[in-house]
């Protein structure tokens, strides 16, 4: 008996025999598939390619000019803050000078004081001693001098006096 060969019910199975022939459609397939992109891209006179590489050219260079103006306000910054320090630090020595000031003249209003402070005991002390001598001299103090009449040292004068005139 012959014996039949199974039939498979897929169409590849069918096509299998010929594989010149599938693999010739596939290339049909393929190079109008191409041709027509390539007609595409002609007739609307746009390239996905170039126009990527423009963009990403300009983000180049956007980021470039943003790195640029990021260098700059950074060198505005860094000169900003030396001025600052500059300032600061003159500042603190001004402060510094004026404490100094303020120490001195705080001694100075100190001795000051002090010596205040010891002409006014000096003072009191006078004011004591002059007030005890006042109260002490009026007890202590002889009766007024009488003058005594002496003719001899009145009348030489007069006498010189009326000499002298004639």
């Amino acid at each position: 008996m012959i014996e039949l060969a199974p039939r498979s019910a897929s169409p590849i199975a069918r096509f299998g025999g010929q594989p010149i022939a599938i693999a010739a459609a596939a290339l049909v397939i393929v190079v109008v598939g191409v041709t027509s992109i390539t007609l595409w891209r002609a007739y609307t006179g746009s390239a996905p390619e170039t126009e990527r590489v423009a963009a990403t050219r300009q983000l180049q260079a956007r980021a470039t000019q943003a790195s640029e103006q990021l260098v700059e306000k950074t060198k505005g910054l860094e000169a900003t803050q030396q001025e600052s320090i500059d300032q600061l630090q003159v500042v603190q020595d001004q402060l510094l000078t004026v404490r100094r000031l303020l120490a001195a003249q705080q001694t100075d209003t100190r001795k000051l004081s002090e010596q205040v402070g010891t002409l006014t005991e000096a003072i009191d002390g006078l004011r004591q001693s002059f007030a005890s001598a006042q109260a002490a001299e009026p007890a202590a103090t002889p009766a007024p001098r009488k003058r005594s009449v002496k003719a001899g040292p009145r009348t030489s004068r007069t006498a010189n006096r009326g000499k002298s005139r004639g």
